[in-house]
């Protein structure tokens, strides 16, 4: 679960403007949804008053309903496309921060409720309207809320201000020539635009009580949610800030039934699990660990965990979209991959989920190529012992881990599972990193599981035109050896064999710095900033 987050169109101002969107009671991201309904609100405005405006000339043209008055009638109708075109150019260029262009919108609602009054009195007051029916200016009147949400006296004002359009509308159309309405027509066409101003005020209040529980409900601990970043099997990621520090952070949640759990003591026993090895997580030393800043469970059973935003992209995306990488980087990589490995070996986790998705290539302060492991621990939650409850909440016929990546023992689920399944795992994304191919491929996730319990892999060499060192290679298939006590004995003696191969040139900062300036530059130049474009899991 990755991808590529640009700051938001409407919404990039996180600093200052974000204390503005909590200001008004509402989350965030639900403000720059506003602001974009704003924004495909005033387009379906100037596309209706197109068409009205239209269609009233050729049947003023045709005879059948004469405009009095037709030059006012096609300079309000004008003027009202312009407005709505004008503002829809605000809110798709981006510059303005949501809460701005949310003002701007009440101001729209004014000046629309005046068009549609003064068009409603071009032409003298109907004595046959019906006394059930509801004229435009309510409907828009009682509608705008929804569309942008405000502080409910501000939105009171806009609601009564655009009310009184109708009274300013109906002396024009008076002084115009337009007989005297009977006192009831006119009561009534008063009346219901300030029913429909009350109606209004309702509705903001709704609006923000729900803005203010979801706001409520976002709050973990000492974090609350910003926008999503991203979803997968496990859970949601969010972006998130802290509410004292200025400091960015992604948050995780995992509800209990994404796993298959229903709520109960089972449940309960897998949170409890969680929060024990996110304790764990948190007291790994190695940098290049992505770091565990918060954890904790909310009133509705949902653990969550925070951690660092990476800026930078995953393995599987650096092949993917750049291709193999040559011997000496993919070995500057491994060797950080194993320094994370060993600390959490040492300190009794085993990740069971090493695969190029959860292995990020960053950029740390001042360096390039600093690489991050994701998850620590978490996915060994869900893959449990034998001899505890929690092992049977996976799926009939699931194979634990990923089934690309995964160690032949683990696949078997016939004995327990140290750290050289990560390493046969560190194996596979060695070899993807080097080919651009996984080690074993298969038409479904059990054909591929199988290959790697019974089949030899094929040496690297043989599926890439990069040179690859024999001492690489022969790191690289003891990593990949069927039974667990032929591989490395741990990713410190792994470290020491990739270090012993000496590939001929050097990847350093320079090399890693020179890359990124040339395929990254937009990641290469910033210093993580919130707005910055990230890569999260």
């Amino acid at each position: 679960m990755s991808g590529k987050l640009r700051p938001p169109r409407s919404g990039g101002h996180l600093g200052s403007g974000n204390a503005l969107l909590v200001a008004r009671g509402l989350p965030a991201d639900v403000l720059r949804q506003a602001s974009r309904r704003l924004e495909l609100a005033s387009l379906v405005a100037a596309a209706a008053y197109s068409f009205v405006l239209v269609l009233s000339n050729a049947l003023h043209a045709a005879g059948w309903r004469p405009q009095p008055h037709l030059f006012l009638h096609n300079l309000i109708g004008v003027t009202l496309i312009s407005v709505s075109m004008a503002l829809f150019w605000l809110c798709r260029r981006g510059r303005l921060p949501p809460i701005r262009l949310l003002d701007l919108g009440l101001l729209y609602e004014v000046v629309v409720a005046l068009g549609i009054s003064l068009q409603d009195n071009l032409a003298p007051l109907s004595p046959d309207r019906p006394l059930d029916s509801v004229s435009w200016l309510c409907i828009w009147i009682v509608m705008f809320p929804l569309i942008v949400p405000a502080p409910p006296a501000k939105a009171f004002v806009a609601s009564l201000a655009a009310a009184s359009t109708w009274p300013v509308a109906f002396f024009v159309g008076q002084s115009l020539g337009h007989g005297h309405p009977a006192p009831h027509i006119v009561a009534l066409n008063f009346l219901e635009n300030y029913i429909a101003a009350v109606l209004a005020l309702v509705s903001t209040v709704v609006v923000r009580h729900l803005g203010a529980g979801v706001q409520k409900a976002r709050e973990m601990g000492s974090y609350e949610l910003v926008e999503p970043l991203g979803h997968g099997g496990m859970g949601e990621v969010w972006r998130a800030r802290h509410k004292m520090l200025a400091r960015p952070a992604a948050i995780k949640l995992i509800r209990a039934e994404s796993l298959g759990v229903q709520k109960g003591q089972r449940a309960e026993r897998l949170l409890r699990r969680f929060e024990r090895e996110a304790q764990a997580t948190a007291a790994l030393n190695s940098p290049h660990t992505i770091e565990l800043y918060d954890f904790g469970v909310t009133a509705e059973g949902t653990f969550y965990y925070v951690m660092e935003i990476l800026h930078g992209l995953d393995l599987e995306t650096l092949v993917r979209q750049f291709g193999p990488v040559p011997a000496e980087r993919a070995v500057h990589l491994l060797l950080q991959i194993c320094d994370s490995l060993a600390d959490a070996h040492h300190a009794g986790l085993v990740h069971r989920d090493i695969k190029p998705a959860n292995i990020y290539a960053c950029k740390k302060g001042l360096k390039h190529d600093f690489v991050k492991v994701l998850d620590f621990g978490l996915v060994k939650s869900t893959w449990a012992e034998a001899d505890d409850e929690i092992s049977n909440l996976t799926q009939e016929g699931a194979v634990p881990g990923t089934p690309g990546y995964i160690a032949p023992e683990v696949a078997l689920g016939d004995g327990p599972v140290d750290g050289r399944a990560d390493l046969y795992a560190v194996g596979c994304v060695a070899y993807w990193l080097l080919t651009g191919h996984r080690v074993f491929e298969g038409d479904s996730p059990m054909q591929v599981a199988l290959q790697h319990v019974q089949r030899p892999p094929v040496p690297p060499s043989r599926r890439t035109e990069l040179p690859i060192g024999d001492g690489l290679e022969r790191a690289i298939l003891s990593c990949l050896e069927k039974a667990p006590e032929r591989r490395p004995a741990d990713a410190e003696d792994l470290a020491r064999r990739l270090s012993d191969c000496s590939p001929p040139a050097c990847w350093g900062e320079q090399q890693a710095r020179g890359w990124w300036e040339a395929h990254l530059p937009e990641l290469a130049e910033t210093v993580a900033s919130p707005s910055a474009v990230t890569l999260v899991k």
